[in-house]
């Protein structure tokens, strides 16, 4: 359920910034920028840490692209690489001499490995050598291709918060409909996420009627957190 939350959490965030095509994103940060960037952030400065994310999403969409090309979940891929992104720029240490992107790049990996591994939890023994995917020349692509040890967990305490803020909103802002799409869509309330057809079979609506009134929920949401 958590993984499915944040996935719901980082599409509200893309919303939220304006961006949807990663011809909207911004460009990557000049060495020098970052670096002065992680060190504002370092010092308690907020909207240094929102710039070092905002400019860093592209490598998020060149991954999901490169690796995953031939997935129908790119979206969700997306959002939930996102949430490694911000794993990584909340831990990274410039003075270790590592460059950020190869950092960043390795938590984004292992965050949708993760996520890889949550879906296959229920079903079946999970080898590493497992084929999930193929690249965009037609390659396989095992869970060995993009494992990665560091993980994170130094923000587990704000991940509750956060999701109790969530939650509180969603009872407080949404319709039932909406309410009950949205908790389909992303796992929540002990459900099973779903994609959007699948919740329009469910429903007995169609998928065009799932959208509007997920994309309706996530604005009234977005209305509320700011």
């Amino acid at each position: 359920m958590l993984l499915t939350l944040f996935a719901f959490f980082a599409k509200l965030f893309h919303m939220i910034l304006g961006i949807s095509t990663p011809q909207n994103f911004p460009p990557p940060m000049k060495k020098e920028e970052e670096e002065a960037a992680f060190s504002r952030m370092k010092n308690g400065d907020e909207e240094a840490r929102q710039k070092l994310i905002l400019h860093n999403l592209r490598l998020v969409s060149h991954i999901v692209r490169k690796y995953y090309s031939s997935s129908p979940d790119q979206e969700d891929l997306i959002s939930i690489g996102t949430i490694g992104l911000v794993k990584a720029v909340d831990s990274f240490n410039c003075e270790n001499g590592a460059r950020f992107a190869t950092y960043a790049a390795r938590c984004i990996q292992n965050e949708i490995l993760m996520h890889f591994r949550s879906r296959k939890k229920h079903t079946s023994e999970v080898s590493i050598n497992e084929t999930i995917d193929v690249d965009r020349d037609g390659n396989p692509l095992s869970y060995l291709d993009v494992i990665c040890d560091d993980e994170d967990f130094a923000e587990e305490v704000q991940r509750k918060l956060l999701t109790e803020r969530m939650m509180k909103s969603i009872d407080l802002c949404l319709s039932s409909r909406e309410r009950q799409i949205i908790e389909l869509r992303y796992g929540l309330c002990g459900k099973d996420a779903r994609t959007q057809k699948e919740v329009a079979d469910l429903l007995g609506i169609s998928r065009s009627y799932v959208s509007r009134i997920e994309k309706s929920a996530l604005q009234k949401l977005k209305d509320a957190l700011h």
